[in-house]
């Protein structure tokens, strides 16, 4: 989409090098700027998407709400193990984003209950109830378009095996190393999510990540054409139009709404910025040996601990603390109705 119709937009350039993703829960994006490939999403987008207010001030989404409720209380003998709150939170997602689907051509991604981020066998459990979730929510749609999102922890990795196993497609997210990137290829991930900032600017408007992973992105996608695997790159956390465009040519890349605005509505000429820069030159870069830790889990944890000096487990770890204090917002607004 140009700014006219002989204008070629930053939008454009970037679909003809990339699959482009939204990152969203708020239908009207796909509805002005689609179609897309897949939909992200995750806690905090799904809390920021149902607390919006109408310009009456009303809450938009209060009888999504309400249903969701409802149909978590009908179904807690189905789920013993899983609380009302919790329930309805990932009905909530569902619907939203089965609002979404008719703009997609590939997946719909829902993201795990954060607080199971070291347990496997609970995020496989989450993972399979997704699904089913969907297919009850709506009988025609093909859950083989499900992927389960789920943070690049040991625990959630191991579980991505199992769910690939059964036939559910995987990404591991909130990922910041090669040791992270090495295990989610080994263990059949879909996809994984290179956070290119860590989570924390999202809500800390003064701060500024300075380690971005632009190098770290880069750097996984040319270890997975080299190797042969078929678990492909999609950045996230993306701040500026700049930092996407630089990374134009990765397999997929999930943008905000403000920023896909921005790139639609940004002609590619005379735009001087860098186009895919992230990709080049580097075509020597060695290939890692990771065989000796992806089966050993004290050998892979002592790795990813020492990666970047411990920058890159600080910065999970920051992530799954943001995230679970937004599935503790979600199960609120379920206890409150």
């Amino acid at each position: 989409m140009g700014t006219d119709a002989q204008q070629t937009s930053l939008l454009d350039v970037l679909r003809s090098r990339s699959a482009v993703d939204c990152d969203t829960f708020d239908v009207d994006v796909p509805t002005k700027l689609g179609p897309f490939v897949d939909c992200t999403s995750n806690q905090a987008i799904a809390y920021g998407e149902l607390v919006r207010l109408d310009g009456d001030g009303r809450p938009i989404h209060a009888q999504l709400i309400q249903d969701a409720i409802s149909f978590a209380s009908a179904k807690e003998s189905v789920y013993p193990d899983v609380n009302t709150a919790e329930l309805a939170v990932e009905v909530m997602m569902v619907k939203l984003a089965l609002r979404i689907v008719p703009y997609l051509k590939g997946y719909s991604h829902i993201q795990t209950n954060p607080k199971y981020a070291y347990d496997k066998r609970k995020t496989v459990e989450n993972g399979k109830r997704i699904v089913a979730i969907f297919a009850e929510l709506d009988p025609t749609y093909d859950t083989g378009r499900v992927c389960i999102k789920v943070p690049s922890t040991w625990e959630g990795m191991q579980a991505c095996r199992d769910l690939e196993k059964q036939g559910i497609a995987t990404l591991a997210t909130t990922m910041f190393c090669l040791e992270q990137a090495a295990l989610a290829a080994h263990v059949g991930c879909t996809y994984i999510a290179p956070y290119i900032n860590e989570l924390r600017v999202h809500f800390d408007k003064s701060y500024v990540d300075e380690n971005k992973a632009f190098g770290f992105c880069g750097s996984a996608q040319r270890y997975y054409e080299k190797i042969g695997s078929k678990t492909q790159v999609l950045p996230a956390s993306l701040t500026s139009i700049q930092e996407v465009m630089k990374l134009a040519g990765a397999h997929h890349i999930t943008i905000a709404p403000h920023l896909l605005t921005e790139l639609a509505e940004t002609a590619a000429d005379p735009w001087g910025g860098e186009i895919g820069s992230v990709f080049e030159g580097q075509e020597g870069e060695a290939v890692r040996d990771y065989s000796s830790v992806v089966e050993d889990e004290s050998a892979w944890r002592l790795a990813f601990t020492r990666s970047w000096e411990g920058k890159a487990e600080g910065k999970i770890i920051q992530a799954i603390n943001i995230f679970c204090n937004k599935q503790d917002a979600l199960e609120g607004l379920a206890r409150r109705g």
